[in-house]
């Protein structure tokens, strides 16, 4: 796997680097980060921020791809609570979050994308000593969608 994928996610997904946030690319296809885990046994999914502008189209936007228990209450301490409390989300050896098209987002309302910077750093360091951890791939610009 090590060769199929950059060497920071390659070190998470084989347990030899704790997870963390990490950069991803622009010109590699986020499939092949979501292949990846599922071959190392962990869940991945993607958020695409693409065309969100505000905070309420950020939690609409979380609540949908993250499929986020009912009890989400679409503020930032609800979304810090899902992020740390992920019995709704199954774990296999661990879970990966990959966030596209952020870069709006945090352009176009960067106090909230500083909130939200910090929800994901904490939640990853949350689940960093777990036998499930969580990390989060922030792609740096817009990456290829399809394999």
């Amino acid at each position: 796997m090590t060769g199929s994928v950059p060497r920071p996610l390659a070190a998470v997904l084989d347990g030899s680097t704790p997870p963390g946030v990490l950069p991803w690319p622009a010109e590699r296809s986020v499939a092949e980060a979501l292949a990846a885990a599922r071959d190392a046994g962990w869940t991945g999914t993607s958020l695409d921020l693409d065309g969100v502008a505000d905070k309420a189209a950020f939690m609409d936007r979380c609540a949908s791809a993250l499929r986020l228990p009912d009890w989400f209450g679409r503020n930032w301490d609800a979304l810090a609570d899902c992020l740390t409390d992920l019995s709704w989300c199954p774990a296999g050896r661990g879970r990966l979050l990959v966030v596209t098209a952020w870069q709006g987002y945090a352009a176009a309302a960067p106090e909230d994308w500083s909130v939200v910077e910090g929800i994901l750093a904490d939640a990853v360091g949350y689940w960093r000593d777990t036998d499930t951890g969580l990390a989060v791939i922030m792609v740096r610009c817009r990456a290829r969608q399809g394999a």
